[in-house]
């Protein structure tokens, strides 16, 4: 992809008003990504990569940032408090082949922040606009992003508006406003008015965060806010179809219907496959089980299910589970077909 379309395409992609998937942690790996996309995610985000292990060559921060070939678009963000180091870190990162490199700045967890990593850059909104320009310099052919919060601390100390403006001004491309403070962490709520206010002062796209939780929360973020789109988190990871909610009620302003109880079972047997397929067995069957109340939700029975699920530590035996479960749904729905 030529430079110019490296860019046109991050523009057009912001521009049809995207639900993009946040990066978290342990959860934004490439099995749920595709996972994500599955189900309506316009754009995916990788989980965080720390450039100090990114250039050592570290397993783990090396596996981040693989991007195979069905794995776009996807963001890969990276996190360090040295600028020199980001910008080596965002070539090497580059060459992955990612839509755009995303520089985060809003971890808040203190063992990141505290060293000047992620939100502790907001403590010196010079430093991190100073850091912006040097990543940017060093990759003229790769659009280069932000993703933050509005601030460190208290409201009176909020930069999110003149940031925004600089952050442009340095050539970042798009900036991603959590709108929380980094004090807050994921306490109270997100105010999106400052999305707002940052969007008003930049021409470049601007993404809303936090507290985006259902389709009519995505519709409603954009229409208050004038984003370009809406990045969800936590609650992709117990309910993915928001995606496909979100993009629905966007695109033709009709609420599509939720996940049926066979759905909500195939994802699980999906996620449990590829996850053991991609972590082995014991740590694949353990991972996938944070997503099962959201993935169950609603279906007869849920409760036990959940407590028969996550103390079943073999792949074959959890699908047996789920099987079941489906045949007596399935049951359940004929007999009363036959009695009406």
């Amino acid at each position: 992809m030529s430079t110019v379309n490296r860019f046109e395409h991050l523009r057009a992609l912001y521009m049809a008003r995207p639900v993009i998937l946040a990066p978290m942690e342990d959860v934004t790996d490439l099995v749920f990504r595709r996972l994500c996309r599955g189900v309506g995610a316009d754009l995916c985000v990788t989980e965080f990569v720390n450039v100090e292990g990114l250039l050592r060559g570290a397993r783990t921060a090396l596996r981040k940032i693989e991007l195979p070939p069905d794995d776009q678009p996807t963001v890969i963000q990276i996190y360090g408090s040295d600028p020199a180091r980001l910008a080596e870190a965002a070539e090497v990162s580059a060459a992955a082949g990612p839509t755009a490199i995303d520089i985060n700045c809003g971890c808040w967890v203190p063992k990141i922040a505290a060293r000047g990593a992620g939100a502790g850059w907001l403590r010196d909104p010079g430093a991190m606009v100073a850091m912006a320009k040097m990543v940017v310099a060093r990759l003229p052919t790769m659009p280069v992003t932000v993703k933050t919060r509005i601030g460190w601390g208290p409201e009176s100390e909020m930069p999110i508006v003149e940031l925004a403006r600089r952050l442009e001004e340095v050539g970042v491309q798009a900036l991603t406003v959590h709108c929380r403070t980094a004090k807050q962490g994921h306490d109270g709520p997100a105010v999106w008015e400052w999305a707002r206010k940052a969007r008003e002062v930049v021409k470049m796209p601007v993404i809303v965060n936090g507290d985006v939780r259902s389709a009519s929360d995505a519709a409603r973020a954009i229409a208050e806010t004038a984003c370009e789109g809406v990045m969800v988190g936590r609650r992709a990871i117990e309910h993915p179809w928001v995606f496909r909610e979100a993009r629905s009620l966007l695109d033709t302003g009709v609420e599509c219907a939720p996940p049926t109880p066979a759905e909500r079972i195939e994802l699980c047997k999906v996620h449990l496959r590829a996850n053991v397929a991609a972590r082995g067995e014991k740590h694949g069957v353990a991972v996938t089980r944070r997503h099962l109340t959201g993935y169950l939700k609603g279906l007869p029975g849920a409760a036990i299910l959940r407590q028969r699920l996550v103390v079943t530590e073999s792949l074959d035996g959890n699908l047996s589970l789920l099987d079941e479960a489906l045949a007596r749904i399935h049951n359940a729905g004929t007999m009363m077909e036959a009695v009406a």
